[in-house]
C-alpha cells in the first residue's frame, strides 16, 4: 500500500486497517524506507523551522536538535519494536520484530504526522499531545491482531510498552538536549572570541 492511503486508513479507520496491516508481507527495509524514514522526518522539519525562524534559537540549534532528534527517533522506533516483540510473549502475543516494528511504526503515525503543529509556537504542543494520544489508542488497537497478544491482555501489554517508551523517549530527550546545548554552546564561545 502507497504511504498516503495507508496514513488515512491507520488514522481515520484504524480498527479495519490493523487486521490489514498484521497479514501483509513485509521487512525491515521496506517498513523503513517506504513508511518510517518519510514519516519521522514531519516532526524533525517541523521543529527545525520552529526553532529556527519562529522561537529565538537560531538556525544552528535548530539543524543540531533535527537531525539528532531524527536519527535517534529512528533508532528508537526499531529499539521499540524489538522490545514489542520480546516482550509479546509475557502476554501469550508472538515474538516477531516485523510484526513489533509494524505495530511501533503505525501507531507512531499520528505523533509523527502530528509533528505539523510544532510549527505553531506556543500552542503547537497541544496538538501534537494529542496526537501522541491518539497514538497510544492506535497502539492499544493494533496489539491483538499485530503481536497476537490476547484482548484481555491488550491494556496491560500497551501500558507496558508505554513505559517502556517513556524512558526511551526521555533518554533520547537528554542526549539530544545534552549534545545540542554543548554544541551551540560551544559555537557560542568560539564565536565570542
Amino acid at each position: 500500500m502507497s504511504i498516503v492511503p495507508r496514513i488515512q486508513n491507520i488514522l481515520m479507520s484504524p480498527k479495519t486497517e490493523w487486521p490489514v496491516i498484521a497479514v501483509e508481507g513485509a521487512s525491515v527495509n521496506s517498513l523503513y524506507m517506504g513508511y518510517i524514514i518519510p514519516l519521522a522526518a514531519i516532526p524533525a522539519i517541523c521543529t527545525f523551522i520552529s526553532f529556527s525562524f519562529f522561537l529565538p534559537f537560531g538556525l544552528t540549534y535548530g539543524l543540531i536538535w533535527a537531525i539528532l532528534s531524527y536519527g535517534l527517533g529512528l533508532v528508537a522506533t526499531y529499539i521499540m519494536a524489538f522490545i514489542a516483540a520480546k516482550l509479546a510473549p509475557s502476554f501469550n502475543g508472538r515474538d516477531d520484530l516485523i510484526q513489533g516494528l509494524k505495530l511501533i511504526a503505525y501507531s507512531y503515525t499520528a505523533s509523527w504526522v502530528g509533528g505539523i503543529f510544532t510549527l505553531i509556537p506556543f500552542v503547537g504542543w497541544i496538538g501534537t499531545l494529542a496526537a501522541g494520544i491518539y497514538g497510544l489508542y492506535l497502539l492499544y488497537l493494533g496489539t491483538s491482531p499485530v503481536m497476537g497478544v490476547p484482548a484481555d491482555k491488550s491494556v496491560i501489554y500497551t501500558i507496558v510498552l508505554i513505559v517502556v517508551a517513556i524512558i526511551v523517549i526521555g533518554i533520547i530527550g537528554a542526549i539530544v538536549g545534552a549534545v545540542v546545548t554543548s554544541v551551540v554552546g560551544i559555537g557560542m564561545i568560539g564565536a565570542m572570541h
